[in-house]
């Protein structure tokens, strides 16, 4: 058995939230429009859908602040050569 590489990069990353944040906002709309018939569960679910697509931004925002950071001190080394 061989194994693939996976490669990943910040559009796909970026493209995936993206279509992350859009389901939760259809989930918003979807239970926001007939409320009448939105049960306790209905929001828990919408709420854990919703922190989880706040925890992969945050994550994502760390992470670009890490490459950043990695890119800041490359300079610097460099001009210090």
């Amino acid at each position: 058995m061989t194994e693939h590489p996976v490669s990943l990069t910040f559009y796909t990353l970026i493209k995936k939230y993206s279509a992350l944040q859009a389901q939760v906002v259809r989930q918003v709309r979807n239970v926001a429009s007939k409320l009448s018939s939105a049960t306790p569960g209905k929001f828990l679910l919408l709420q854990f859908s919703m922190s989880q697509v706040t925890q992969v931004g945050d994550s994502i925002s760390n992470l670009i602040s890490q490459v950043n950071s990695m890119i800041n001190n490359a300079v610097r080394n460099q001009k210090v050569s």
